[in-house]
């Protein structure tokens, strides 16, 4: 039986990474838009593309990620 006990911590991982992807979604309404992020407002039609926003948060990720998973 020991690999229920790698698969609960599989299933805890998952639960955690979806508690953490749903404080992010209800978050995301919350977060400004950045200098060099693109609005576009047509007739009725409103695009954005957070391009500042993917960036700052891209290495914001690498850097904790670099952290977390150092091999010495």
């Amino acid at each position: 039986m020991p690999e229920l006990g790698s698969l609960g911590r599989v299933l805890i991982l998952f639960g955690v990474l979806l508690i953490v992807a749903g404080v992010l979604f209800a978050a995301a309404g919350r977060i400004p838009r950045l200098p060099g992020d693109i609005l576009i407002r047509r007739d009725g039609m409103v695009i954005y593309i957070p391009i500042v926003t993917s960036i700052v948060v891209s290495v914001i990720l690498t850097l904790l990620l670099s952290l977390f998973f150092r091999r010495p």
